[in-house]
C-alpha cells in the first residue's frame, strides 16, 4: 500500500508508514528497540540498518508518516523540537549569515539563535512577520539567509500569509521556514503554500497526549535534506524508538483531535471576548482578529490555542493560578487543557528582547474535555 492509494488526510495519518508486520501480520508495527543490527557479511545491511543512531525501523515509519502528512519528500525525527531546529540551522547557516525571525515566537527558538549560535557569528533580526511592509523593509535593508516564522504565532496568535512571505523571501534569496506546531498539518500545510521547510515540536499536537518529547523537519529539497540527514546521524539527537512509536500513535487521531480542539477553542474565545474582566482575546477564529481572513484562507481550522490579556500582570497571574481544570503547566497541544503564564514560564528567556510577551497575557491550550466544564472553570477563575 502506498500513500497514493488513500490520499485523504485521516487515511494518511492512520496508514502512512504503518504497513502490517510481514512476519506475524500484526496490524500495528512493532517497536524496534535494538541498538544494532546483524549484517549478512561485512557491509551486508538488511534494509539499510546497522546502528540505532543511524537508523531505526520505528523512526523510519514515523518519518514516512510525517512526510506524507505535510506533503514533503523528506522528514527527519529528532529528540526534541529544539534539536530539530538546531540541525536545520547548522545545515543552512555559516558565520556571518543572518536570520530574520518573527517577533512573536517560542522563546527557545530565539534563545537558540541569539545565545547559542550568536557567539559563533550568526546574526539575528526580529520583525513582525504579520506586517508585510515591515517584512519588505527588513529584506530590502540587507540580505538574510533564512526567514523564520510561526503562524499562528506563540503566544499572540499572529497570522502570516505564508504564500506572500515565501514569495518575498525567495525573491530576496532567503530560505523560508515555517514552524507549523500550533496548526499541525491537520489544519495547515506550509510546503504547499511555498515554504521550504516545516518545523514541528512533535511534543505538542502531533504526539497529542503530553507523554513524549520530540521534533521534526519536513522538506522537499534533496540537497538540503542530505545535509540535515547527515547532521541527524553525526550529531545524534535522534528520537528513540518508543518516542517515535508514541508519536506515531498520537498522529493517528490528529485529525479528529484538532477538530475538537478548534471547536472548544472557538467557543472559549467567544466567551472570553464578551467578558468584562478580559481586556483582549487573541484567537484567529474571531472575526475581529487582524489575521482572521488570512487564517481562514490558508487553514482549515483555527486551532486550540487561545491567549487573553487581563487588566495587568497581577490579574494575569491570579487568573493563571486560579483555574482547576486548566492545569498550570508549560507546553501545549495535549488532550488536557493547560494554562500558562508566558512572561515567567515559556518566554522567560526573552524578557527584555523584541520577542518579550506582555506580562498581562495568559495562554490557554484548550483540550478536548467537555466544553461546559471548561467554561465553568474559566468563569470561576475570572470571578472578582
Amino acid at each position: 500500500m502506498t500513500t497514493a492509494d488513500f490520499p485523504g488526510f485521516d487515511s494518511l495519518a492512520v496508514h502512512a508508514g504503518q504497513d502490517f508486520d510481514p512476519t506475524t501480520g500484526a496490524v500495528i508495527p512493532p517497536v524496534h528497540f535494538s541498538s544494532t543490527y546483524a549484517q549478512d557479511g561485512i557491509g551486508g545491511l538488511r534494509g539499510g540498518y546497522e546502528y540505532g543512531r543511524s537508523g531505526n525501523p520505528t523512526r523510519t515509519a514515523l518519518q514516512q508518516q510525517l512526510a506524507a502528512l505535510e506533503g514533503g519528500r523528506h522528514a527527519y525525527s529528532f529528540a526534541s523540537g529544539l534539536a530539530a531546529e538546531d540541525a536545520l540551522l547548522r545545515a543552512v547557516l555559516r558565520p556571518g549569515d543572518e536570520v530574520l525571525l518573527g517577533s512573536d515566537v517560542y522563546g527557545g527558538t530565539h534563545r537558540l539563535i541569539s545565545r547559542i549560535l550568536g557567539p559563533w557569528g550568526v546574526r539575528l533580526r526580529v520583525v513582525d512577520m504579520s506586517d508585510p511592509d515591515a517584512v519588505a523593509a527588513a529584506l530590502a535593508d540587507r540580505p538574510v539567509r533564512l526567514v523564520w516564522v510561526e503562524t499562528p504565532s506563540n503566544p499572540l496568535l499572529r497570522i502570516t500569509d505564508i504564500t506572500d512571505l515565501a514569495a518575498r523571501g525567495h525573491a530576496a534569496g532567503a530560505l523560508v521556514v515555517v514552524d507549523n506546531t500550533f496548526a499541525s498539518p491537520a489544519l495547515q500545510r506550509p510546503l504547499t503554500l511555498g515554504a521550504d521547510v516545516v518545523v514541528h515540536s512533535t511534543t505538542k499536537y502531533l504526539g497529542g497526549h503530553s507523554d513524549v518529547v520530540g521534533g521534526a523537519l519536513v522538506l522537499n529539497d534533496d540537497e538540503l535534506a542530505e545535509g540535515i540527514g547527515f547532521l541527524q546521524f553525526a550529531v545524534g539527537a535522534v528520537s528513540g524508538p518508543l518516542d517515535a512509536w508514541l508519536t506515531t500513535r498520537g498522529i493517528k487521531t490528529l485529525g479528529i483531535r484538532m477538530q475538537r480542539h478548534s471547536q472548544n477553542a472557538q467557543a472559549i474565545a467567544e466567551y472570553l471576548a464578551g467578558h468584562d474582566r478580559v481586556a483582549r482575546v487573541y484567537y484567529p477564529g474571531l472575526a475581529e482578529h487582524p489575521g482572521h481572513e488570512i487564517a481562514a484562507r490558508q487553514m482549515s481550522g483555527f486551532g486550540g490555542i487561545v491567549s487573553l490579556a487581563l487588566a495587568d500582570a497581577a490579574s494575569a497571574r491570579r487568573f493563571a493560578e486560579s483555574t482547576r481544570l486548566f492545569q498550570l503547566a508549560e507546553s501545549l497541544g495535549g488532550v488536557e487543557s493547560l494554562v500558562n503564564y508566558p512572561d515567567e514560564m515559556t518566554h522567560a528567556s526573552v524578557r527584555g528582547t523584541e520577542a518579550a510577551v506582555p506580562p498581562e497575557v495568559v495562554r490557554l491550550s484548550v483540550g478536548i474535555e467537555s466544553l461546559d466544564d471548561l467554561l465553568d472553570d474559566l468563569a470561576h477563575a475570572l470571578e472578582p
